[in-house]
Formats: C-alpha cells, structure tokens, sequence
C-alpha cells in the first residue's frame, strides 16, 4: 500500500469529482496523503530548503551536546561494559525549533525570515483550500470548518511551523526519530526530506512509509478534524523512525483552532455524535501531558460533567 499522491490543481479542472474522491479516501482511510501541483511555487520550496539547512548547520554543534545524544552515548558505553541495556522510550533524536507569528525566529541565515514568512503564507491558504474540500465532503457549508476552528471569526487560527532535523542515528535500535503519536490540532502541512525517509503512518495495524516525493507537501488529519468529522474522518498515529546515514529536514505546519475555540461534532447522522464538546484550549493541556498516549482518554479528559 502507497500514501495517496493528489494532483491537487485537478480540483479546478474537468477532474475535480475525481479529484474530490481521492481527497475523501485520503481523510477516510488513510488520514495521509500527498498534495502535487498544490500552487506553492517551486522556488519558494527550494529556498525553504535551503534556508531551513543552513539553520541546522548552526545549531548542529549544540544538537551533538544534546539530552539524546548524551543519553545515546551512556547507553552504548554500558552495552561495551557488557550491560543489559533498553531502547530509550521517553526522548527523540531530533533537533527542533517552532516558528509562529508572535515568537523570535532566528536571525542566521539572513534569508531565513523572509522565506519562512512568505512560505507561512502560502501554507495557511493551501490548508484552508484543504479545509474546504474537506467541508464540502463532509456536506458542510464552505468555510465551516475555519469558522469552528476561528470562533466564527472572533479569533485567528493558532498557525504554527515546526522546523525539525532528524540527525544520523549511529544506533537506530536504541532511540526513536519521533515516538508515535496523532497530532492535536486540526489540518497538518508537511514538507518533508524529498531523499531521506522515515516518516511512517499506521495503517490497518502496519506502519507503512510516507514515501519522500519531491516538492509534494503531505497532509495529515489532527484530532480536531476527527472530532468535527464525528469520528468519519480519523487523526493517523504517525512516527519518525532515526536513520543510520542522511539528516532528515522536516518543515511541519499546523493550522489549529484558536485556543478559545469551542469544538464539537459537525457531522451527527440523527444528532447523534460520538464527541464531547470542549474548548480547544482545554484539549491541549491534557494533550501535552499525554501527547504519546491513546487519544481516546484525551476527549474523555475533556468531557463536560453532566448535569444532576
């Protein structure tokens, strides 16, 4: 089995139903997909890459001295020592750094600011064009999605860049790239290595790759849209696993509810619905205590009592 790959400019053509159907299958079945010809220009995503390198470069010395690393280093010592040793199960071998609107960016490279800016901006429309194929699968109005997500326009959206590197790995056996998890928030935009791999998506109970495609972005669903699909459209577990040779570039953005936006089920065959209604706020302090953990718990979590 293949991640999708969609041609996305299909969707303004005589195969937009086509188009709409692999969209459907991709929220439905997999939770992944790829987006070709998606109308991010393709020298913005080279110079993405660019800029996005030669900021690991600078922080590559700091990634050596390291927790992982460190740790990594202990564990190998005491396996020469002859000691019984075990995988590391509550750390990442990644170096990580997030970008949103009201946060420092790094200054080095020169370009770095410039670029991220404009690239943002072209992923948060590219996400809410995503977030209305998903709406009109789902038989919702144009914009339901957004307009859950932002209050119906009282809030911005949380929109958030998470620039990550994945290092060479000399003992892959012992540590994680990224421990498995769903992702919280609504639509996820990847921009992932197009020659070093290790992203995988568990489908059908098997952890199948994400295969590398040049300039394709990846879409992923968050545990918000599975709450507004009502449970039709389901947020992937997904892990990173570390690589012997290659250091993996992973450019992940998220467009997310405002934290002060109510969520509940958009989609209820009956009025029935399979969620609670929360804030998403609530959602993500239970989610970053339990991030690694079984997403079912987290709605519960954040249940309202009932009434007496």
């Amino acid at each position: 089995m293949v991640v999708p790959v969609i041609d996305f400019s299909k969707l303004d053509r005589v195969e937009r139903a086509e188009t709409m159907a692999q969209i459907a299958d991709g929220c439905e079945n997999w939770g992944f997909f790829q987006l070709v010809n998606h109308g991010i220009p393709l020298e913005l995503l080279d110079r993405v890459k660019k800029v996005c390198s030669e900021s690991y470069r600078l922080r590559e010395a700091a990634f050596r001295s390291s927790e992982p690393v460190q740790t990594l280093e202990r564990l190998v010592e005491a396996e020469r020592r002859g000691e019984a040793v075990a995988p590391v199960d509550d750390m990442d071998w990644e170096d990580i750094f997030y970008l949103h609107d009201d946060n420092q960016w790094p200054s080095d490279p020169p370009a770095f600011k410039e670029t991220m800016r404009e690239y943002r901006a072209e992923l948060k429309k590219l996400a809410e064009r995503v977030m209305e194929a998903m709406d009109e699968n789902l038989g919702l109005d144009k914009g339901r999605m957004k307009a859950a997500f932002t209050g119906d326009g009282l809030h911005a959206p949380f929109f958030g860049t998470k620039v990550s590197h994945y290092p060479p790995c000399p003992r892959p056996d012992l540590i994680t790239g990224l421990r498995a998890h769903t992702d919280a928030g609504g639509v996820i935009l990847l921009f992932q290595d197009d020659k070093v791999g290790g992203l995988e998506v568990l489908k059908d109970g098997e952890w199948l790759d994400v295969q590398p495609l040049a300039d394709a972005i990846v879409v992923n669903t968050g545990d918000q849209v599975e709450v507004l699909s009502n449970g039709r459209y389901r947020s992937a577990w997904h892990r990173v696993l570390p690589m012997r040779n290659g250091n993996r570039r992973s450019i992940a953005s998220f467009y997310n509810p405002a934290f002060e936006a109510a969520i509940s089920p958009a989609v209820g065959e009956g009025g029935a619905t399979a969620y609670p209604d929360y804030v998403f706020g609530d959602y993500m302090d239970v989610y970053n205590k339990q991030k690694f953990d079984a997403k079912e718990p987290r709605f519960e979590a954040v249940k309202a009592p009932k009434a007496a």
